[in-house]
């Protein structure tokens, strides 16, 4: 695999210079080792986009490690201000991928084609071309498990490439706030500081979290903390991480996600209309960060400037003492 794949990046670019998109995880990784094999380190350039406070700790050391490793230079460009503009309207991940993730990276390319980790484990591996508008995506027609395996063949150690938030595909802190961010100093700073303190918390305590996170939802004016651990933390562990996230000033309710529980969302016409996204926003972007089953009851707004959707809230589906 890795030879037939350090072949097609040589007929790709034909030779010249790429630049990788690159995050430090897994994906982007092996991307940026296959084109270093087949063209050489002078011709290959890692860009990240760094997204100021809602980029992991952890995520940004990732970056550099991981780069050192590859023996590769590497320039960062800031896209905060950009998904804060973004985000105004609600939860967009596909859109904050499209134009801030790609489209600053693509624009610092300045010609040069840009490498992707797109792959079957993911929406735009799923429905994407290999090479397509200046975007080359080696790694598209492999699985999580050909990833892992070709990593290993490459000589990259694939858990030294993880954050911590989840088990599968990590992304940045503002992923988690499930509401407009109609303000950053309100709602950004809630996620972004609820998310760095639970993955904190975990690591204090030696607790192996293998999902750990915390969910901002409520009405503009209430910051509610939906925090998702697993496996189930035990008593002492789960009050230590509720009394750390209870702390923060931008977090008016912190509960744990010990029981199944059905989130209220205000949708925009085209989500309330749409089965289909209505049916991939439940169980493939939100059911996978959670620690529990995720009902999702579907609300029409009035809010114009909403442009996806707007967890207002959540109810227990099963009685359960919380944890105090």
């Amino acid at each position: 695999m890795k030879e037939t794949l350090v072949q097609e990046v040589r007929e790709v670019t034909q030779g010249q210079p790429v630049v990788v998109a690159f995050s430090g995880g897994l994906d982007s990784t092996v991307a940026a080792a296959l084109c270093r094999e087949a063209l050489g380190p002078d011709r290959v350039l890692l860009v990240t986009v760094n997204m100021g406070q809602y980029a992991y700790r952890r995520g940004n050391e990732i970056v550099l490690e991981m780069a050192d490793r590859l023996g590769l230079p590497q320039r960062c460009l800031l896209g905060q201000a950009m998904q804060d503009r973004i985000m105004a309207g609600g939860p967009a991940c596909n859109r904050c991928t499209r134009e801030i993730k790609l489209g600053l990276v693509k624009a610092a390319a300045r010609g040069r084609l840009v490498v992707t980790g797109a792959n079957r484990s993911d929406t735009w591996g799923q429905m994407g071309l290999k090479v397509c508008n200046g975007y080359y995506a080696p790694l598209l027609d492999l699985d999580k498990p050909q990833i892992r395996a070709l990593a290993l063949e490459l000589g990259i150690d694939p858990p030294q490439t993880k954050i911590g938030e989840n088990p599968g595909r990590e992304g940045c802190k503002l992923k988690h706030l499930l509401k407009p961010l109609a303000n950053p100093d309100y709602h950004g700073r809630a996620v972004a500081r609820a998310n760095e303190v639970v993955l904190e918390a975990v690591r204090d305590l030696g607790f192996p979290a293998q999902l750990a996170n915390v969910k901002v939802v409520g009405p503009l004016s209430r910051n509610v903390g939906l925090v998702n651990l697993w496996p189930e933390p035990p008593a002492d562990v789960a009050r230590d991480v509720l009394t750390r996230l209870r702390g923060i000033p931008e977090l008016d309710e912190v509960h744990l996600v010990d029981r199944p529980l059905r989130l209220l969302a205000k949708a925009n016409p085209s989500v309330l209309g749409d089965p289909h996204a209505r049916h991939w926003l439940q169980h493939g972007r939100l059911q996978p960060d959670f620690a529990r089953p995720v009902e999702v009851r579907w609300l029409p707004s009035v809010n114009r400037r909403l442009a996806t959707f707007h967890v207002v809230g959540f109810e227990w589906l099963e009685a359960q003492a919380a944890v105090p």
